[in-house]
């Protein structure tokens, strides 16, 4: 629920155009998991989202940044 609240932001922010939204809803997801102290890596969402570790990264980045998010 929470990365769908992350991606929900994003969206109203308009941060999210022209990306990925493979890439960002598992940056969200990443971000939920880190948030709520979910054992999970980037590596082990990558490989479930068919994507790699520095998209996730990036997405990541961009996503704390624009959303002001404690992580």
């Amino acid at each position: 629920m929470r990365a769908v609240e992350i991606l929900r932001t994003a969206e109203r922010l308009k941060v999210t155009a022209g990306k990925d939204p493979t890439g960002l809803a598992a940056a969200a997801l990443y971000i939920a998991c880190r948030q709520s102290e979910k054992p999970c890596t980037q590596k082990e969402i990558a490989h479930a989202a068919g994507i790699t570790e520095v998209t996730i990264r990036n997405r990541y980045k961009g996503l704390v940044r624009n959303l002001d998010l404690k992580v």
